[in-house]
């Protein structure tokens, strides 16, 4: 049954410039994550999950392949209220602007929004993975008489100089922020938290940026002040001092997907024995395109800590510690560490392989005798024989043509090739 009192929005981000060049020709939640999903994938997700199936989806960069997936995806029975609709920035004779911010976005948008039947709207971000069960939070918003609940995540003070940091009273209510505490102010900032988050430091509650509105005080909210932009910096604050706006503390793995070391980590993390985020709870599983792929065929090749999606044919000598996305090709005697390889749009005919061997240029997928370490492979790259990708701190940032250097990380971008013998 379709959760008719909560309506999901979800903020696409701006140009997602920290996230370049993988959103370089698409916007950040269409990036591809864990090898054959989208970020968009994981808070439309735990929607579905949580019976919160009438969505919004924000967005005004490069949007082209997010309506795409959302379109050959999230399809729900003709006689159902759910749906997953895209809207993006549109000029109108009240507002000949993009979006200018979070709220500004939720504010453009608002004509959509207040046509449907709705109590709380629930607000999220399109750029982070986590999993957590909405029916929670919006209970407790409920049973508290929230007007405005956050959710928040414990953190240590190590990590809290980075965040918006909450404190609560004793019934869990917000009455102060701060955004990114200096240090020496940070022990005026403790808020009551399990055992188990003390015993681990975790004693500073970040915002997480996902919230819950009733319906009346977001449009009040949003109307009677049009100079506010950002919900954190502005909304929320103001909102503190004269409204009731509860803390809903989530303790389990979130991780904001917000640059290429970020981006980085969680997809490699996947790969631990025991992932922080589970991508094999049956309950709670990522959604995505179902596509109809053959099985990934592997010849000869040793496989340590590495997914390996559908639609690929595999011939490396070794694979460790990395995600190997659908239908990518890897070749003999190649070597590919620490990496996370997106793989292809669409499979090579053999006539087109024949033709790029006789011209003596790469073919769709990593070639073979070629070492890849600490790099990220976008969608569709040609990347040659005998080449060497060996990624690090030892490099510095740098942009070329076909690749960028972030952090020691090596990203060739999408539909990028790479010549034989090539050497970064």
């Amino acid at each position: 049954m379709v959760n008719k009192k909560v309506l999901g929005i979800i903020l696409g981000g701006g140009q997602g410039s920290r996230l370049y060049p993988l959103t370089e020709s698409r916007s950040k939640p269409a990036v591809p994550i864990a090898g054959k999903y989208r970020l968009v994938d994981i808070p439309i997700s735990n929607c579905i999950h949580s019976e919160i199936k009438r969505m919004f989806v924000l967005t005004q960069f490069n949007s082209a392949s997010l309506n795409k997936h959302i379109k050959n995806t999230y399809n729900f029975s003709l006689f159902s209220a759910a749906f997953v609709d895209i809207l993006a920035a549109e000029q109108t004779p009240e507002n000949k602007t993009w979006f200018q911010g979070t709220a500004d976005a939720v504010r453009q948008c608002l004509p959509h929004f207040l046509a449907h039947d709705f109590e709380y709207a629930l607000i999220l971000s399109g750029d982070q993975l986590y999993q957590m069960d909405f029916n929670e939070m919006v209970t407790a918003h409920i049973k508290a008489k929230a007007e405005i609940s956050i959710a928040t995540l414990p953190v240590n003070a190590k990590d809290a100089t980075s965040f918006g940091i909450l404190k609560t009273d004793s019934k869990n209510m917000i009455d102060r922020f701060i955004e990114k505490p200096a240090a020496e102010l940070l022990p005026d900032w403790k808020s009551d938290v399990t055992n188990e988050m003390k015993s681990q430091g975790r004693e500073y509650l970040a915002s997480m940026g996902i919230y819950i509105f009733n319906r009346k005080l977001l449009v009040k909210l949003l109307e009677a002040n049009k100079d506010t932009i950002d919900f954190g910096k502005e909304i929320i604050p103001g909102a503190i001092e004269k409204h009731k706006v509860l803390s809903y503390q989530y303790e389990g793995y979130w991780t904001d997907i917000g640059n290429i070391d970020s981006f980085y980590e969680a997809n490699l993390g996947l790969t631990d024995d025991v992932p922080k985020f589970n991508l094999f709870d049956g309950d709670r599983n990522v959604l995505t395109r179902a596509r109809i792929l053959p099985p990934s065929k592997i010849s000869g090749t040793t496989l340590e800590k590495t997914m390996v999606a559908e639609g690929g044919i595999i011939n490396a000598s070794r694979i460790e510690n990395s995600v190997i996305g659908i239908r990518a090709r890897i070749g003999k005697g190649t070597t590919v560490a620490n990496s996370y390889i997106m793989g292809n749009s669409k499979f090579q005919t053999l006539d087109e392989i024949e033709r790029c061997i006789q011209k003596n240029q790469p073919y769709a997928g990593i070639g073979d005798r070629c070492y890849i370490n600490h790099a990220i492979v976008d969608k569709n790259c040609k990347i040659g024989n005998d080449v060497r990708i060996n990624g690090g701190k030892h490099l510095e940032d740098q942009e070329h043509d076909a690749y960028v250097i972030k952090d020691g990380i090596v990203v060739i971008k999408a539909g990028a090739t790479i010549p034989h013998g090539f050497t970064i």
